[in-house]
């Protein structure tokens, strides 16, 4: 049994500090990508938290990840385009929306598309951040592949999650963040680490039959959600974020979960529009349909959980003892 240690959210984050600045990300790509995952751990999305780290200190001692990696913006328009330069998605993703913000502001609508990423954890950080100023957004990323297309075998689209906000009068935002398999891929893995088997329904063999087997599952396909329209969401996001940006597809792309081969080099796009300028009484009209939903037992709006959470947390944050070892030791390197 793996022995777990509570530790103050400062604390946490001077040691994941320690171990980013220890294989040699700068200061501030190193916050941007601490925060992100501290703020995962805070909304109890630990498989996107600081378990993560170690992959990325891994890929940056390897060279698989850039850890040197500045990323470069440009504006044309309504358009923001960000290099994420081979480097971690975080920091890309912070100064694409700053862009972003700027452009919608003078616009009424921005684009942000990010190329050459990699993993950008909870895919609604950046679309609630959005909204926190007043924007709907729409993120979309593609993922090394896990899914293959409706009628196939072979995987060639990743889980490819997409998430949506959008601003409220006084609540926190509508928040909904979904991937586009029927169940996160990280359910099958933890299965198959406790050794259970796997619901029917959840994936494919590399035969393309139903399993219940972990290990079929991970060697096969995960089978996407809505079946025949989830494999065309991916699709359709696999073209909306490699495809624009000249990136890797997901079945191009090397794995998250090792430190071997290139960087994965997938890609974002997070689009953000300014309501105010389509209809100024949008969030009163807005407000009416959640009124409406509210009004049925059991009906919440989405996102609703995720806040309580956050807002029910103690200040702490829970590791395995094997996690914190890992991170003094990258924190060492230095």
């Amino acid at each position: 049994m793996t022995d777990n240690v509570k530790l103050s959210v400062a604390d946490v984050r001077d040691l994941a500090m320690a171990a980013m600045r220890g294989r040699g990300f700068g200061k501030d790509e190193a916050a941007a990508t601490v925060e992100a995952l501290l703020a995962a751990e805070r909304d109890d999305l630990p498989s996107h938290g600081l378990s993560r780290l170690p992959f990325y200190l891994d890929q940056a001692a390897s060279g698989k990840v850039d850890a040197s990696a500045v990323p470069r913006v440009e504006t044309e328009g309504a358009v923001v385009r960000v290099d994420a330069a081979y480097g971690l998605a975080f920091p890309a993703v912070e100064q694409g929306l700053k862009a972003g913000y700027q452009c919608a502001a003078q616009l009424g609508i921005a684009a942000v598309s990010i190329a050459h990423s990699h993993h950008f954890g909870v895919a609604g950080a950046s679309v609630e951040a959005a909204a926190r100023q007043g924007y709907l957004a729409l993120a979309f990323s593609n993922a090394p592949s896990a899914m293959a297309p409706w009628g196939g075998k072979r995987p060639l689209f990743g889980t490819n999650p997409i998430a949506f906000a959008c601003p409220r009068r006084e609540d926190d935002p509508l928040l909904i963040d979904l991937s586009l398999s029927k169940v996160a891929r990280g359910k099958v893995m933890m299965a198959k680490l406790h050794g259970k088997p796997i619901p029917e329904g959840w994936a494919l063999d590399i035969e393309g039959q139903a399993t219940t087997d972990p290990d079929e599952a991970l060697a096969g396909s995960m089978v996407p959600a809505g079946d025949a329209k989830g494999a065309a969401l991916a699709l359709m996001v696999e073209l909306l974020t490699a495809g624009l940006t000249g990136s890797n597809f997901g079945f191009q792309a090397s794995s998250f979960f090792d430190a071997e081969g290139k960087p994965p080099s997938i890609a974002q796009l997070i689009l953000l529009i300014d309501p105010q300028r389509f209809s100024s009484g949008f969030v009163e009209h807005a407000e009416s349909l959640f009124a409406a939903m509210l009004e049925q037992p059991d009906v919440r709006i989405p996102g609703e959980r995720r806040f309580q959470l956050r807002r029910e947390g103690d200040g702490q944050v829970t590791l395995s003892t094997s996690l914190v070892d890992a991170l003094e030791s990258h924190a060492a390197a230095r």
